[in-house]
């Protein structure tokens, strides 16, 4: 509201008050200062204004709301209150935010209050500087340029944004003087460039750019300007996205536009500007400018084609527009040739380099996985500008080829997926990617040869035998052999294989490079950069699988290494490089390579790595359902067959051989169907012209015999009105006579009639005199008038009988003609008959004369084809000499540069040996101070528990014990201590080690010992002894039993355990004996009871110094 409190509007072109009916506005208030340029007026406030409609339904609901102006000075400080609609996601909330408002409005206050001359918006302003200029005016369409960005921008940028919207009004034809012509389709084109070259590559004017065509829609009167701006945001969109800030709020702007009723135009427009909005949002702005050609077609709503090729040089042409992306090139061509599984297929960039008219070989191809949301305008244009700077040396071109291949693919029964794999597979074969045997190879170029040909009888008479040897053999396996030796191996082959088609010809050949353990990868070509073990030559091809990773030298092609899946712990890669973790003899390293396809090698890797996870879970899933028992009854069932499999397979496979055999008739009966039918068409097409012919005929017939019988009509009709005239003139007579009776009058009628026919002079000259007769003047114009009508009926009358005459007599020319052609036909016949039967005879003569000659021609063809046969033979051999040596030359060169890194590599694996060998002495040096040490400090330790343990155990009570109502009357209160009762009722306690209750299990019992074992190895004297009252467990706890052993044969297992597990680093001697004392009497218990002679051994007790007494025992 202005300061005085009246309401104004405020001034924009075209824009007209509205209410917003049943919502609550989303108020939203943005505070600015304004500054006042007029330094005569300083009560001046710009606050708010009043609802404003857009032009698309989308109206802001305004908060008129009045600031309080300040009068003291020249500045007048304001709050610009402004409310939107919430569907207005572009002029509300965060994003508003972006927007300058405080600067913008300063200077369009500014030129608001510049008076005498026009202003931006159309309208002269007073100087008083009571008109305002807000918010929403700043938001909405305007004709004349803007004096600064909209959005907060550097000042470079903002000088950028006012050249962008001059552009903008151009394009749109605001700035169009009356009577001037709109800018031409070229003019547009280069106007939408100039936009693309200043917004691609910066992402602040590309929003700045954004906003400027949502202002140029909003409340836009003009509705072929409105047009025009919609299709200039649909341009922009489809070329670029704005950033995350105004995606979205745009997206929902532009959506809102294209749901709400209204012109269909614009809604149409709006719907492919959000499309092309969510296609470059995922993909990002082209990297590329886009070209007029794909401008052009964009304008006009037609596709721009280019060709997609496939691995055996086929291809197919694909449509796409500036916003078409790899994806949908994928989906495309999968409709296109009826792939119905295309989620592991991809397109390439092929580039493969050209010596002059001749393309190198295929296996110096390099292919570049394209990332999905790439778009193919990038790509073609990147093609045309390699193609400019390598001047026609490289050939670069898009391939549609699997990206990976899955254990699932064995599923999938699509014919074009099988063909599509299996042209991949030998494609990967031919360039030497599966290195495979002699026998294999054989096996592998008859199959293939079959696949191309087919089976039939003799194949090494075919004309292009050689051809299909040379492409069904890869070049460094065929030059391992003679060729003859390969050709005769082949054919062998060949011949035992044509009982298979070549749909199973193709299986068979993907089952055996499946079985290799390479088999089904995709191969990258790398560099080295980082190799720890130092046996990978510089440049490799790393092929990757459901098994692993493989490492191929690419020249010559040889297969070095192979890496499982779970030897690899780790993998990443960069823009231009990729490193594995990976274990290598039981050794982690990390291998680092060069490459520019490191997203696509982990994407393969992460893959595989999750089928494997994926089938590893299923099946552990299954375990617990029964569906596996366990690891061998699976392996068993599935290496067994049931017993009729091999049946149906024989039985199928004849079921095969009858379908394919029905399908040949059927082929060889439709053909010969479509021939009969074109037959007749041709005769039924002959039978219809002779018809129209015979038709046209008749129709002409028909018209003579109608216009004949109209005539004859014509001339009955007049013959009737002369009677009529005649019989009216003899009653008119005859009432002028009066005196002659009705009889007479009659036959004197008839007699004049007659008289009239016969004599018409006559009959004028009685006429005359009976009418000269007559006195009466009444009747005269009677008779005047019927001489008349008789006048003319006689000149009609005379007429039609000459019309008559004229056609009897072109009736009769007619038939002379007719006559005289049959006669012309005849004499026709006549001279064709003639003149055939000379053309033959001279066709005779002529072709003894040309079969003499195709004679002598074939006699001298034969020479020259002998001589030729003979000359082609002698190249032939010196060709294969020829590429023998260079074969040979380039191997010698190779195998210079392979003994250079194989002599380099034993100087590192030397230099490796060495430092591992001085490791090594100095771990076993550590090792043994190790040893040393872990000895004293265990035996220390077990010093520590004490010289001498004691433990208590006592046993559960016997069935006797619990029959006859006994009692346990030991407790324990700890682990340390046991109580029982004593005198009086009081409990006596007792300590001990350890305490082994009734419940105390044999295993418990050793765990406490064993470790004592050690010490006796460590050369510490251990005994291990039981004493209680007969019947106390002693027995037990010390031998146990057979099923739950004692102390004594666990310590013994423990003995040997340990031996064994030091038998590499020490020899041991083992001695036992056995000894007891019964009855004050030491015996051998291991020796006989009686000694030699009949009386019992006599042992040695002796005591050492330290009091330690042992016994010798010698056995025999």
């Amino acid at each position: 509201m202005a300061s005085d409190g009246m309401s104004s509007t405020g001034l924009y072109g075209g824009r007209k008050s509205s209410q917003f009916n049943n919502s609550t506005p989303v108020r939203l208030r943005v505070s600015a200062s304004i500054m006042n340029c007029d330094d005569q007026d300083g009560d001046v406030d710009y606050a708010g204004s009043r609802p404003q409609s857009r032009g698309s339904s989308h109206a802001g609901d305004i908060n008129q709301n009045q600031s309080e102006g300040s009068e003291n000075g020249n500045t007048v400080h304001g709050v610009l209150a402004t409310t939107f609609f919430p569907s207005d996601p572009l002029a509300s909330g965060p994003v508003l935010e972006k927007y300058q408002v405080e600067a913008f409005l300063k200077s369009m206050q500014r030129i608001i209050q510049i008076g005498g001359r026009r202003s931006y918006f159309g309208k002269k302003f007073s100087i008083s500087g009571r008109d305002r200029f807000t918010l929403e005016d700043m938001l909405s369409y305007q004709r004349d340029p803007i004096p600064t960005s909209l959005l907060r921008l550097n000042s470079d940028s903002m000088t950028r944004a006012v050249k962008l919207f001059q552009v903008i009004l151009k394009y749109t034809g605001a700035d169009l003087a009356p009577g001037s012509p709109p800018p031409t389709v070229q003019e547009q084109i280069d106007m939408v460039l100039k936009l693309y070259n200043s917004t691609l590559k910066r992402a602040e004017l590309r929003d700045e750019l954004f906003v400027q065509l949502s202002k140029q829609i909003r409340n836009n009167p003009d509705r072929s300007m409105l047009l025009k701006a919609w299709e200039l945001l649909f341009l922009c969109a489809s070329a670029m996205p704005p950033t995350k800030d105004f995606a979205a709020p745009l997206s929902e702007y532009v959506h809102d536009v294209a749901n709400t009723p209204g012109d269909t135009e614009i809604q149409r427009i709006a719907l492919n500007t959000l499309n092309a909005l969510k296609r470059s949002v995922k993909g990002g702005p082209r990297r590329i400018t886009p070209t007029a050609e794909e401008i052009e077609a964009l304008l006009e709503s037609r596709n721009l084609t280019t060709l997609v090729y496939f691995l055996d040089d086929t291809f197919e042409e694909i449509t796409y527009d500036m916003t078409s992306t790899i994806a949908d090139a994928v989906e495309q061509l999968a409709g296109i040739i009826k792939l119905a599984s295309s989620s592991t297929f991809g397109l390439f960039e092929c580039r493969k380099s050209v010596t002059g008219s001749k393309i190198s070989d295929s296996g110096n191809e390099e292919h570049i996985g394209l990332d999905d949301n790439k778009y193919i305008g990038d790509i073609v244009a990147e093609f045309k500008t390699i193609k400019e700077k390598a001047k026609g040396e490289l050939q670069c071109r898009l391939l549609f080829k699997k990206r990976l291949f899955r254990e699932s693919d064995e599923a999938i029964v699509d014919p074009m997926f099988v063909q599509l794999l299996y042209v991949q597979s030998q494609h990967d074969y031919m360039l030497g990617n599966y290195p495979v045997g002699r026998d294999d190879a054989a096996q592998l170029a008859a199959l293939q040869i079959l696949v191309d040909i087919g089976p039939v009888p003799n194949p090494e008479s075919t004309t292009d035998w050689q051809a299909l040897l040379d492409r069904s053999l890869p070049k460094q396996i065929a030059v391992t052999r003679a060729r003859r030796d390969w050709e005769l191996d082949i054919l062998n082959r060949y011949q035992a294989t044509t009982h298979l088609s070549k749909a199973e010809a193709r299986q068979q050949l993907l089952r055996i490079l499946r079985s290799l353990p390479y088999g089904n990868s995709v191969f990258f070509t790398v560099t080295k950069i980082e190799d720890p073990i130092g046996l990978l030559p510089g440049r490799i091809i790393l092929g990757i699988n459901k098994r692993g990773v493989h490492f191929f030298r690419p020249v010559p092609k040889e297969y070095l290494h192979s890496a499982e899946l779970r030897d690899i712990m780790q993998f990443g890669s960069s823009n231009t490089a990729v490193f594995f973790k990976m274990r290598v003899a039981g050794v982690l390293h990390i291998f680092q390579f060069e490459t520019k396809q490191g997203e696509d090698i982990c994407v393969a890797l992460q893959t595989h790595i999750n089928d494997v996870m994926l089938r590893r879970y299923s099946r552990n899933k299954n375990i617990p359902n029964g569906q596996v028992s366990n690891e061998v009854d699976t392996t068993a069932t599935l290496s067994t067959k049931p017993a009729g499999l091999e049946v149906y397979e024989k039985h199928v496979q004849e079921m095969s051989k009858l379908l394919e055999e029905s399908q040949r008739k059927i082929d060889q009966l439709s053909e010969a169907i479509r021939i009969k039918d074109k037959r007749e068409t041709l005769v039924m097409e002959e039978l219809a012209g002779l018809r129209d012919s015979l038709r046209a005929e008749e129709q002409t017939h028909s018209e003579i015999a109608e216009e004949r019988e109209r005539l004859t009509k014509q001339l009955v009709d007049m013959e009737g009105a002369l009677q009529v005239a005649l019989t009216e003139k003899a009653s008119l007579i005859a009432s002028v006579g009066g005196s002659q009776p009705g009889d007479d009058a009659t036959s004197d009628m008839s007699d004049y009639e007659t008289s009239i026919r016969k004599a018409p002079t006559v009959r004028a000259r009685r006429d005359r005199d009976f009418l000269s007769s007559v006195g009466k003047e009444r009747k005269d114009d009677q008779i005047r008038t019927l001489e008349n009508q008789i006048k003319e009926i006689r000149a009609e009358v005379r007429l039609k009988t000459e019309d008559l005459r004229k056609h009897e007599d072109k009736a009769k020319n007619l038939l002379k003609d007719k006559q005289l052609l049959e006669q012309k036909i005849g004499r026709l016949e006549k001279n064709k008959v003639d003149e055939t039967r000379g053309l033959e005879h001279k066709f005779e003569q002529e072709r003894d004369e040309l079969r003499a000659r195709v004679a002598e021609n074939e006699k001298k063809l034969q020479d020259r084809t002998q001589e030729l046969s003979l000359a082609e033979q002698q190249l032939s051999s010196r060709s294969g000499e020829f590429d023998t040596l260079q074969a040979n030359v380039k191997e010698l060169e190779e195998l210079r540069e392979m003994k250079e890194d194989i002599d380099r590599k034993n100087l590192q694996t030397a230099a490796i040996l060495k430092r591992q060998a001085d490791q090594i002495v100095e771990l076993q040096a550590l090792y043994k101070e190790e040893q040393i040490l872990r000895k004293r400090y265990f035996n220390m330790m077990e010093d520590m528990k004490g010289k001498i343990r004691v433990y208590a155990r006592w046993r559960p009570l016997s069935d006797k014990e619990i029959r006859e109502g006994e009692k346990l009357m030991l407790t324990s209160c700890d682990e340390f201590t046991i109580e029982h009762p004593w005198k009086d009722d009081k409990i006596k306690q007792h300590q001990f080690d350890h305490i082994f209750d009734q419940f105390a299990t044999q295993e418990e019992v050793f765990e406490d010992t064993k470790y004592l074992v050690q010490s006796a190895i460590d050369g510490y004297n251990v005994c291990i002894f039981a004493f209680g009252q007969t019947g106390s467990g002693k027995t037990y706890t010390i031998y146990g039993s057979n099923s739950n052993p004692g102390l004594t044969p666990r310590v013994t297992q423990e003995l040997f355990n340990c031996m064994k597990r030091d038998s590499n680093k020490f020899q041991f001697s083992l001695q036992v004996y056995m000894l007891e004392i019964y009855q004050d009497t030491l015996v051998d218990l291991l020796q006989p009871k009686f000694g030699f002679g009949g009386k019992p051994r006599k042992l040695d007790i002796k005591k050492d110094t330290k009091l330690r007494y042992s016994c010798e025992v010698h056995y025999q």
